[in-house]
């Protein structure tokens, strides 16, 4: 039997274009789709409606073989890479141009060893996915908002939660992960298994090669969690923030609590708080007590919900095919003068689904030393970033010049840091804001893993 070498071997030496894509098409346990494909168009589709790329070819990988071959084909001929998973990119790298598109989607094996807390879980499953198989024990570890998302850029680029104040991040509860390299091969990396370029996956991102199964620490949570959310009118909204800025900042490591400026389907702005404790309901009460007692909130709700419902909170406001644009950044503290820029600047919002997110960190994810990781703002308390919606391309403009005005507004009141998922194409400098004093120890890594920069299409840190 021909081994993965071998393949790969035949499909370097060929010179016909041709003769090559047929080979690997031969090869490969899963499905290679070409522009000639009847079902290419919705192959290339990502999650933002408004990423519109055209990639010579996509490579649905079945297994780590799949992914070396694709690799090694398109090393071979000189193809530029995009990595896909759950395609939640908002700048739309996880699909090109002209180059070789390599998905994961279709990897979705799960294994939970609920005597551990661990689960060995393959890159194509998605939050949601994840989610389900690790509460079928009553465990689960820091995923993100949106059930849609895919759980590989999602933690190789840090990954906030729900749960990270209490449990850390993503990249925290990271055991150990499988991945192939830019020369073809596959290597498990742990703390004691080649710890450098561990340490590097634990937040740089997608730059040192293609993960293929991650193994995460797990922790007992749910079925259900006592959420408390609370909606105040405009005119209350300034009160409201300062108040959150307080609560937030006060918070224990096991309340998370989130907050969106928002359009009511009235027209009128609104700011809605959501508080989550992970905990048991009944000792979460008094803890979130102060929040449903501040102000006159002209809607307010607590009670326990399913931990899978919350997980799946956002995809009714983050469907796929809509068109996006955010550009976000770190604060410590949200003051007057930042409130004021928010305010004013959200008031010009283009429409309806407009938001202004504040995404809580901090907790646990501060006590971790910023070198523990390449995530490097753990001294952040809040995450604060625009986020437009909408779906007529007419529209590109207006709102994304209204996203960037509003970032623009608040940036005097930033740390400077930047979260890696949260990132467009938004220059080298910014990829340095979001790694500090840890990107050169990256840049060496990449040097070591990936000198020619093959794997480049990421928030990019270029071999040092």
């Amino acid at each position: 039997m021909e081994t993965a070498g071998q393949a790969d071997a035949l499909l370097g030496r060929s010179h016909s274009p041709g003769m090559a894509i047929a080979q690997l098409r031969q090869r490969l346990r899963g499905e290679l789709v070409l522009p000639t494909d009847a079902g290419y168009d919705q192959a290339r589709a990502v999650w933002n409606g408004a990423i519109d790329k055209r990639p010579a070819a996509i490579v649905y990988c079945a297994d780590p073989d799949d992914v070396i071959h694709a690799v090694t084909y398109a090393r071979s001929h000189g193809h530029l890479v995009a990595v896909r998973s759950g395609g939640h990119n908002v700048a739309g790298l996880s699909v090109c141009d002209d180059g070789v598109v390599i998905d994961l989607s279709r990897m979705k094996t799960i294994v939970v060893d609920p005597e551990r807390r661990t689960a060995r879980a393959e890159a194509g499953l998605n939050l949601g996915e994840f989610d389900t198989a690790t509460q079928a024990h009553g465990l689960a570890t820091t995923m993100g908002v949106n059930s849609d998302t895919g759980i590989a850029g999602l933690t190789l680029g840090g990954g906030i939660g729900k749960l990270g104040r209490k449990h850390g991040l993503s990249c925290d509860n990271l055991i150990a992960a499988e991945i192939v390299t830019a020369n073809g091969q596959l290597l498990r990396t742990s703390a004691s298994e080649h710890p450098d370029l561990f340490w590097a996956l634990q937040g740089g991102g997608g730059n040192f090669g293609i993960v293929t199964a991650f193994e995460y620490r797990l922790h007992p949570v749910g079925p259900a969690l006592l959420v408390g959310s609370v909606l105040h009118a405009h005119n209350h909204a300034r009160e409201a923030m300062r108040f959150y800025d307080k609560f937030s900042r006060a918070a224990p490591d096991e309340l998370s609590v989130d907050a969106a400026l928002v359009t009511l389907p009235s027209g009128e702005p609104a700011f809605s708080i959501s508080a989550c404790y992970v905990g048991s309901p009944e000792a979460g009460e008094p803890i979130i007590a102060p929040l449903m007692e501040f102000g006159s909130p002209i809607d307010s709700r607590l009670q326990p919900i399913p931990y899978l419902q919350i997980q799946s909170a956002g995809d009714t406001i983050f469907p796929r095919g809509r068109r996006y644009y955010w550009k976000a950044q770190f604060l410590r503290e949200i003051s007057d003068g930042a409130i004021g820029a928010l305010l004013d600047s959200y008031a010009r919002a283009p429409n309806q689904s407009s938001l202004l997110v504040f995404q809580q960190v901090g907790g646990a994810i501060a006590r971790m030393p910023a070198s523990h990781s390449p995530y490097a703002n753990r001294d952040a308390a809040v995450d604060c970033f625009p986020i437009a919606i909408w779906d007529d391309p007419d529209d590109d403009d207006a709102n994304t010049r209204w996203a960037r005005e509003l970032w623009n507004a608040v940036r005097p009141f930033s740390t400077g840091g930047v979260y890696a998922n949260n990132l467009g194409d938004e220059g080298d400098e910014r990829v340095r804001d979001a790694y500090g004093a840890n990107y050169a120890r990256l840049a060496a890594i990449k040097k070591q893993h990936d000198p020619t920069n093959f794997f480049r299409l990421n928030q990019n840190i270029r071999p040092g």
